[in-house]
Protein backbone atom coordinates (compact mmCIF):
# COMPACT_ATOMS: atom_id res chain seq x y z
CA UNK A 1 0.00 0.00 0.00
CA UNK A 2 1.35 3.15 -0.90
CA UNK A 3 2.19 5.72 1.46
CA UNK A 4 0.68 8.79 3.32
CA UNK A 5 2.64 11.82 4.31
CA UNK A 6 1.51 14.72 5.67
CA UNK A 7 4.72 17.55 5.40
CA UNK A 8 4.83 21.35 6.68
CA UNK A 9 6.59 23.87 5.13
CA UNK A 10 6.72 27.54 6.48
CA UNK A 11 8.71 29.21 4.30
CA UNK A 12 9.90 29.86 0.58
CA UNK A 13 13.03 27.61 1.57
CA UNK A 14 11.19 24.61 3.22
CA UNK A 15 8.90 24.53 0.20
CA UNK A 16 11.87 23.81 -2.56
CA UNK A 17 13.19 21.60 -0.01
CA UNK A 18 9.51 19.83 0.01
CA UNK A 19 9.04 19.88 -3.68
CA UNK A 20 12.18 18.32 -4.36
CA UNK A 21 11.36 15.75 -1.55
CA UNK A 22 7.85 15.26 -2.51
CA UNK A 23 9.37 14.57 -6.45
CA UNK A 24 11.63 12.28 -5.41
CA UNK A 25 8.82 10.05 -3.31
CA UNK A 26 6.79 10.26 -6.16
CA UNK A 27 9.59 8.59 -8.39
CA UNK A 28 10.21 5.71 -5.56
CA UNK A 29 6.85 5.03 -4.49
CA UNK A 30 4.72 5.98 -7.45
CA UNK A 31 0.84 6.31 -5.52
CA UNK A 32 2.24 8.13 -2.47
CA UNK A 33 -0.40 10.35 -1.30
CA UNK A 34 0.41 13.99 0.67
CA UNK A 35 -1.42 15.87 2.94
CA UNK A 36 -0.20 19.46 4.87
CA UNK A 37 0.96 22.96 4.62
CA UNK A 38 3.57 24.39 1.83
CA UNK A 39 3.70 26.61 -0.80
CA UNK A 40 3.58 27.38 -4.35
CA UNK A 41 6.30 24.90 -5.40
CA UNK A 42 4.92 21.89 -2.87
CA UNK A 43 1.52 22.58 -4.72
CA UNK A 44 2.66 21.77 -8.02
CA UNK A 45 3.59 18.66 -6.82
CA UNK A 46 0.07 18.17 -6.34
CA UNK A 47 -0.04 19.08 -2.37
CA UNK A 48 -3.74 20.59 -1.50
CA UNK A 49 -2.07 23.11 1.73
CA UNK A 50 -4.23 23.14 4.78
CA UNK A 51 -3.98 26.65 4.91
CA UNK A 52 -1.89 29.35 3.47
CA UNK A 53 1.87 28.57 4.28
CA UNK A 54 2.61 32.76 4.42
CA UNK A 55 1.03 32.44 7.57
CA UNK A 56 3.82 30.80 9.03
CA UNK A 57 6.37 32.87 7.43
CA UNK A 58 7.75 35.43 10.66
CA UNK A 59 10.50 35.33 12.12
CA UNK A 60 11.95 37.74 14.92
CA UNK A 61 9.96 38.38 18.51
CA UNK A 62 8.43 41.42 17.33
CA UNK A 63 6.98 40.00 14.61
CA UNK A 64 6.12 36.47 16.05
CA UNK A 65 4.25 38.51 19.29
CA UNK A 66 1.17 40.56 17.12
CA UNK A 67 0.25 37.06 15.49
CA UNK A 68 0.78 34.48 18.34
CA UNK A 69 -2.75 33.61 18.97
CA UNK A 70 -3.45 33.22 14.74
CA UNK A 71 0.14 30.62 15.19
CA UNK A 72 -1.19 28.64 18.25
CA UNK A 73 -4.86 28.07 16.55
CA UNK A 74 -3.02 27.11 13.48
CA UNK A 75 -0.82 24.55 15.16
CA UNK A 76 -3.61 22.76 16.85
CA UNK A 77 -5.31 22.81 13.40
CA UNK A 78 -2.37 21.27 11.78
CA UNK A 79 -2.00 18.70 14.91
CA UNK A 80 -6.19 17.62 14.56
CA UNK A 81 -5.41 17.25 10.95
CA UNK A 82 -2.45 14.59 11.89
CA UNK A 83 -4.47 12.72 14.06
CA UNK A 84 -7.63 12.78 11.73
CA UNK A 85 -5.75 11.43 8.73
CA UNK A 86 -3.30 8.59 10.78
CA UNK A 87 -0.74 9.40 8.13
CA UNK A 88 2.68 6.71 7.76
CA UNK A 89 4.91 9.74 8.71
CA UNK A 90 4.54 13.40 9.60
CA UNK A 91 7.66 15.37 8.31
CA UNK A 92 8.56 18.66 9.43
CA UNK A 93 10.46 20.62 7.04
CA UNK A 94 12.98 23.80 8.70
CA UNK A 95 10.61 26.13 10.69
CA UNK A 96 10.99 24.33 13.79
CA UNK A 97 9.25 26.40 15.91
CA UNK A 98 5.59 25.44 14.21
CA UNK A 99 6.93 22.30 13.11
CA UNK A 100 7.96 20.82 16.64
CA UNK A 101 4.79 21.92 18.25
CA UNK A 102 3.04 20.48 15.78
CA UNK A 103 5.18 16.72 16.77
CA UNK A 104 4.44 17.30 19.68
CA UNK A 105 0.74 17.59 20.19
CA UNK A 106 0.33 14.94 16.83
CA UNK A 107 2.35 12.79 19.20
CA UNK A 108 0.15 13.12 22.71
CA UNK A 109 -3.21 12.05 20.49
CA UNK A 110 -0.72 9.16 18.72
CA UNK A 111 2.07 8.05 20.18
CA UNK A 112 2.86 5.55 17.31
CA UNK A 113 2.82 7.87 15.05
CA UNK A 114 6.25 8.34 13.01
CA UNK A 115 7.80 11.91 12.85
CA UNK A 116 10.69 13.19 11.26
CA UNK A 117 12.39 16.55 10.80
CA UNK A 118 13.81 17.97 7.22
CA UNK A 119 16.97 20.30 8.14
CA UNK A 120 19.17 19.24 11.24
CA UNK A 121 19.10 22.35 14.04
CA UNK A 122 22.48 23.64 13.72
CA UNK A 123 23.39 22.69 17.08
CA UNK A 124 27.33 22.44 16.24
CA UNK A 125 27.30 26.69 16.09
CA UNK A 126 25.08 27.16 18.95
CA UNK A 127 22.25 26.51 21.62
CA UNK A 128 23.09 22.57 21.51
CA UNK A 129 20.26 21.63 23.75
CA UNK A 130 17.74 21.92 20.75
CA UNK A 131 19.18 18.42 20.00
CA UNK A 132 17.67 16.94 23.11
CA UNK A 133 14.68 18.56 23.32
CA UNK A 134 13.64 17.86 19.60
CA UNK A 135 14.29 13.81 20.48
CA UNK A 136 11.00 13.23 22.39
CA UNK A 137 9.22 14.41 19.78
CA UNK A 138 11.35 13.24 16.50
CA UNK A 139 12.25 10.16 15.36
CA UNK A 140 14.34 10.70 12.26
CA UNK A 141 16.23 13.87 10.93
CA UNK A 142 17.57 14.72 7.36
CA UNK A 143 20.37 16.54 7.38
CA UNK A 144 21.52 19.12 4.35
CA UNK A 145 25.45 19.10 6.55
CA UNK A 146 27.83 16.31 6.09
CA UNK A 147 28.78 16.67 9.68
CA UNK A 148 25.56 16.77 11.47
CA UNK A 149 24.32 13.26 11.97
CA UNK A 150 26.37 12.51 15.35
CA UNK A 151 24.63 15.14 16.75
CA UNK A 152 21.47 14.17 15.83
CA UNK A 153 22.14 10.72 16.64
CA UNK A 154 23.79 11.55 20.09
CA UNK A 155 20.12 13.15 21.02
CA UNK A 156 18.90 9.74 20.25
CA UNK A 157 17.03 10.17 16.80
CA UNK A 158 18.19 8.79 13.69
CA UNK A 159 19.71 11.08 10.80
CA UNK A 160 21.03 10.73 7.20
CA UNK A 161 23.27 13.59 5.31
CA UNK A 162 21.07 13.28 2.08
CA UNK A 163 22.89 16.41 0.42
CA UNK A 164 22.49 20.15 0.52
CA UNK A 165 19.84 21.62 -2.29
CA UNK A 166 22.35 24.26 -3.64
CA UNK A 167 24.48 21.18 -5.52
CA UNK A 168 20.74 20.71 -7.83
CA UNK A 169 20.83 24.29 -8.20
CA UNK A 170 21.72 25.72 -11.84
CA UNK A 171 24.70 27.85 -12.28
CA UNK A 172 25.24 30.14 -15.18
CA UNK A 173 27.84 29.25 -18.09
CA UNK A 174 30.75 31.51 -19.13
CA UNK A 175 28.93 32.50 -21.95
CA UNK A 176 25.73 33.59 -19.39
CA UNK A 177 27.66 35.54 -17.45
CA UNK A 178 29.80 37.53 -20.81
CA UNK A 179 26.42 38.18 -22.18
CA UNK A 180 25.29 39.89 -18.53
CA UNK A 181 28.59 41.90 -18.51
CA UNK A 182 26.98 43.43 -22.09
CA UNK A 183 24.02 44.05 -21.21
CA UNK A 184 24.64 46.09 -18.28
CA UNK A 185 27.57 47.92 -20.04
CA UNK A 186 29.78 45.99 -17.70
CA UNK A 187 33.19 45.67 -19.52
CA UNK A 188 34.97 42.44 -19.49
CA UNK A 189 37.71 43.25 -17.64
CA UNK A 190 35.99 45.88 -15.51
CA UNK A 191 36.63 44.59 -12.13
CA UNK A 192 32.90 43.41 -10.87
CA UNK A 193 31.59 42.98 -7.68
CA UNK A 194 28.18 41.27 -6.01
CA UNK A 195 26.65 43.43 -2.79
CA UNK A 196 24.73 40.78 -1.16
CA UNK A 197 23.15 42.38 1.87
CA UNK A 198 20.80 40.04 2.90
CA UNK A 199 17.49 38.88 1.92
CA UNK A 200 15.41 40.28 4.92
CA UNK A 201 14.93 44.15 5.67
CA UNK A 202 16.16 44.07 8.88
CA UNK A 203 19.74 42.85 7.64
CA UNK A 204 19.25 45.22 4.22
CA UNK A 205 18.54 48.25 6.53
CA UNK A 206 21.29 47.21 9.22
CA UNK A 207 23.87 46.36 6.90
CA UNK A 208 23.63 48.20 3.49
CA UNK A 209 25.11 50.96 4.82
CA UNK A 210 28.00 49.12 5.69
CA UNK A 211 28.16 47.69 2.92
CA UNK A 212 27.98 50.93 0.82
CA UNK A 213 30.75 52.70 2.89
CA UNK A 214 32.83 49.89 2.20
CA UNK A 215 32.67 49.46 -1.24
CA UNK A 216 33.28 53.12 -1.42
CA UNK A 217 36.51 52.63 -0.11
CA UNK A 218 37.57 50.21 -2.65
CA UNK A 219 36.12 52.03 -5.60
CA UNK A 220 38.26 54.77 -4.52
CA UNK A 221 41.39 52.54 -5.13
CA UNK A 222 39.53 50.86 -8.26
CA UNK A 223 38.23 53.73 -10.13
CA UNK A 224 36.50 51.42 -12.66
CA UNK A 225 34.99 49.05 -10.23
CA UNK A 226 30.99 47.96 -11.34
CA UNK A 227 28.62 46.68 -8.22
CA UNK A 228 25.68 44.29 -8.66
CA UNK A 229 23.04 43.80 -6.26
CA UNK A 230 21.00 40.95 -6.24
CA UNK A 231 17.76 40.94 -4.62
CA UNK A 232 14.62 39.31 -3.61
CA UNK A 233 10.85 40.80 -4.26
CA UNK A 234 10.43 41.10 -0.23
CA UNK A 235 12.84 44.30 0.05
CA UNK A 236 13.89 44.83 -3.34
CA UNK A 237 12.01 48.14 -2.65
CA UNK A 238 13.73 48.91 -0.14
CA UNK A 239 17.18 47.91 -1.87
CA UNK A 240 16.34 50.94 -4.21
CA UNK A 241 15.48 53.31 -2.06
CA UNK A 242 18.76 52.61 -0.25
CA UNK A 243 20.97 52.39 -3.20
CA UNK A 244 20.11 55.64 -4.87
CA UNK A 245 21.96 57.17 -2.02
CA UNK A 246 25.30 55.21 -2.84
CA UNK A 247 27.99 57.11 -4.12
CA UNK A 248 28.93 53.48 -6.50
CA UNK A 249 25.42 52.95 -8.24
CA UNK A 250 24.94 49.20 -8.45
CA UNK A 251 23.12 47.26 -10.93
CA UNK A 252 20.38 45.98 -9.13
CA UNK A 253 18.91 42.16 -10.54
CA UNK A 254 15.79 40.20 -9.07
CA UNK A 255 15.04 37.75 -11.57
CA UNK A 256 16.89 34.30 -10.39
CA UNK A 257 18.23 33.31 -13.87
CA UNK A 258 19.73 36.99 -13.66
CA UNK A 259 20.98 36.55 -10.04
CA UNK A 260 22.78 33.41 -11.32
CA UNK A 261 24.20 35.00 -14.31
CA UNK A 262 25.59 37.84 -11.89
CA UNK A 263 27.30 35.64 -9.49
CA UNK A 264 29.25 33.77 -12.94
CA UNK A 265 30.22 37.48 -14.28
CA UNK A 266 31.96 38.74 -10.68
CA UNK A 267 34.90 38.66 -9.71
CA UNK A 268 34.38 38.95 -5.93
CA UNK A 269 31.63 39.25 -3.30
CA UNK A 270 30.77 40.84 0.12
CA UNK A 271 27.80 38.87 1.52
CA UNK A 272 26.10 38.89 4.36
CA UNK A 273 26.75 35.74 6.39
CA UNK A 274 24.27 32.63 5.67
CA UNK A 275 23.74 30.12 2.55
CA UNK A 276 24.35 32.45 -0.03
CA UNK A 277 27.94 31.75 0.64
CA UNK A 278 27.12 27.99 -0.52
CA UNK A 279 25.45 29.91 -3.72
CA UNK A 280 28.70 32.16 -4.33
CA UNK A 281 30.90 28.73 -4.07
CA UNK A 282 28.73 26.78 -6.76
CA UNK A 283 29.77 29.51 -8.99
CA UNK A 284 33.37 30.09 -7.61
CA UNK A 285 32.86 33.43 -6.64
CA UNK A 286 35.71 34.24 -4.22
CA UNK A 287 34.07 36.40 -1.01
CA UNK A 288 34.48 38.48 1.72
CA UNK A 289 31.95 37.66 4.88
CA UNK A 290 30.49 40.47 6.71
CA UNK A 291 27.50 40.53 9.61
CA UNK A 292 26.36 42.23 11.98
CA UNK A 293 22.69 42.48 14.69
CA UNK A 294 21.63 44.25 16.81
CA UNK A 295 23.38 44.86 20.22
CA UNK A 296 21.98 42.51 22.19
CA UNK A 297 21.35 39.95 20.59
CA UNK A 298 24.94 39.84 19.53
CA UNK A 299 26.23 39.81 23.31
CA UNK A 300 24.10 36.93 23.54
CA UNK A 301 25.09 35.06 20.38
CA UNK A 302 28.35 35.84 21.36
CA UNK A 303 28.19 33.62 25.01
CA UNK A 304 26.69 30.48 23.17
CA UNK A 305 28.73 30.53 19.86
CA UNK A 306 30.67 27.27 19.84
CA UNK A 307 32.18 27.38 16.76
CA UNK A 308 35.23 30.15 15.64
CA UNK A 309 33.64 31.22 12.25
CA UNK A 310 29.80 30.95 10.99
CA UNK A 311 30.77 30.93 7.22
CA UNK A 312 29.83 27.46 5.80
CA UNK A 313 32.36 26.94 2.95
CA UNK A 314 34.82 27.10 6.14
CA UNK A 315 32.96 24.52 7.96
CA UNK A 316 32.23 22.09 5.77
CA UNK A 317 35.62 21.95 3.92
CA UNK A 318 37.47 22.36 7.51
CA UNK A 319 39.73 25.56 6.11
CA UNK A 320 39.50 29.13 6.53
CA UNK A 321 39.69 30.30 3.55
CA UNK A 322 36.96 32.77 3.55
CA UNK A 323 37.82 36.29 5.60
CA UNK A 324 34.84 37.13 7.88
CA UNK A 325 33.57 40.49 9.45
CA UNK A 326 31.35 39.93 12.43
CA UNK A 327 29.85 41.86 14.70
CA UNK A 328 31.86 44.45 16.32
CA UNK A 329 34.57 43.83 13.22
CA UNK A 330 31.84 44.42 10.84
CA UNK A 331 33.53 47.90 9.81
CA UNK A 332 33.96 49.29 6.44
CA UNK A 333 37.52 50.14 7.00
CA UNK A 334 38.39 46.58 7.88
CA UNK A 335 36.42 45.15 5.28
CA UNK A 336 37.35 47.42 2.56
CA UNK A 337 41.14 46.43 2.64
CA UNK A 338 40.42 42.51 2.56
CA UNK A 339 38.14 42.99 -1.16
CA UNK A 340 40.96 44.79 -2.36
CA UNK A 341 43.50 42.09 -0.99
CA UNK A 342 41.03 39.29 -2.44
CA UNK A 343 40.67 41.16 -5.67
CA UNK A 344 44.22 41.72 -6.05
CA UNK A 345 45.49 38.31 -4.71
CA UNK A 346 45.68 35.19 -7.53
CA UNK A 347 47.16 32.26 -4.49
CA UNK A 348 44.16 33.89 -2.09
CA UNK A 349 41.46 33.42 -4.63
CA UNK A 350 42.90 29.93 -5.92
CA UNK A 351 42.96 28.66 -2.00
CA UNK A 352 38.98 30.06 -1.67
CA UNK A 353 37.93 28.02 -4.61
CA UNK A 354 40.24 24.93 -3.55
CA UNK A 355 37.90 25.42 -0.59
CA UNK A 356 34.80 25.94 -2.52
CA UNK A 357 35.38 22.71 -4.69
CA UNK A 358 35.69 20.48 -1.54
CA UNK A 359 32.55 21.76 -0.09
CA UNK A 360 30.66 21.25 -2.72
CA UNK A 361 32.15 17.65 -2.99
CA UNK A 362 31.18 17.26 0.66
CA UNK A 363 27.46 18.40 0.03
CA UNK A 364 26.79 15.95 -2.75
CA UNK A 365 27.65 17.61 -5.90
CA UNK A 366 27.68 14.72 -8.65
CA UNK A 367 25.95 12.08 -7.40
CA UNK A 368 22.01 11.34 -6.66
CA UNK A 369 20.34 14.72 -6.49
CA UNK A 370 19.12 15.82 -2.74
CA UNK A 371 15.40 15.39 -2.97
CA UNK A 372 16.04 12.22 -4.50
CA UNK A 373 18.37 11.05 -1.67
CA UNK A 374 15.79 12.83 1.11
CA UNK A 375 13.09 10.23 -0.28
CA UNK A 376 15.23 7.39 -0.09
CA UNK A 377 15.88 8.10 3.66
CA UNK A 378 11.96 8.73 4.29
CA UNK A 379 11.33 5.41 3.17
CA UNK A 380 13.75 3.26 4.83
CA UNK A 381 12.52 4.75 8.04
CA UNK A 382 8.99 4.43 7.80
Amino acid sequence: MSPVLFLIAGEASGDKLGAALMAGLKQLAPGVRFAGVGGPAMQAEGLQSLFPMEELSVMGLLEVLPKYRALKRRIAEAAQAVTDLAPDALIGIDSPDFCLRVAGLARKANHGLRTMHYVAPSVWAWRPGRAAKMAPVIDHVLALLPFEPPYMQAAGMTCDFVGHPVVAEPVATPTEAAAFRAAHGIAPDAPLVLALPGSRRGEVSRIGPTFDEALMRVRDRVPELRVVLPTVRGVAPLVREMSARWPVAPVIVEAPEDKRAAFAAADLALAASGTVSLELAASATPMVIAYDMAWLSRQIIARMLRVDTVTLVNLVSETRAIPEFLGPRCRPELIAPALLELLEDDEAQAAQRAAMRLTMERLGAGGEAPGLRAARSVLAHL
